[in-house]
């Protein structure tokens, strides 16, 4: 997908702010048994096609908003994904202004993590 030059700079000052992981750092997470929650902040259409297993939706458009009431330990780490790691950065910098300094953007997504070969529900 192509995004537009405003939104690439918007994504980019946030990615600069936010710690990020790959598929390959999130899978050591995994294996190490590393506590964390992971997010899909995808669109609740994109959310009811498929998602992780075990993962919690809190859509980019309702993150904010609900967060604290999902997760209200503030020092919880969160894996944050979305399609391909872009909302999910814009997400993980506005959690961390609010106190969430363990929100991480998982680099990749879904279309990363669709093809990982970890379990997958709709």
């Amino acid at each position: 997908m192509r995004h537009n030059p405003g939104f690439l700079e918007l994504v980019n000052d946030a990615k600069s702010r936010v710690k990020q992981i790959d598929l390959e750092g999130y899978r050591k997470m995994l294996e190490s048994g590393e506590d964390h929650i992971l997010v899909d902040t995808r669109e609740e259409s994109e959310w009811a096609a498929g998602h992780v297993a075990g993962a919690i939706h809190l859509s980019k458009g309702i993150i904010e908003r609900d967060v604290e009431t999902r997760v209200p330990a503030k020092a919880a780490k969160l894996v944050l994904y979305c399609g391909g790691g872009y909302r999910s950065a814009l997400a993980a910098d506005n959690l961390r202004k609010m106190g969430y300094a363990n929100a991480i953007s998982l680099d990749g997504g879904w279309r990363a993590l669709r093809e990982s070969g970890l379990p997958l529900e709709k």
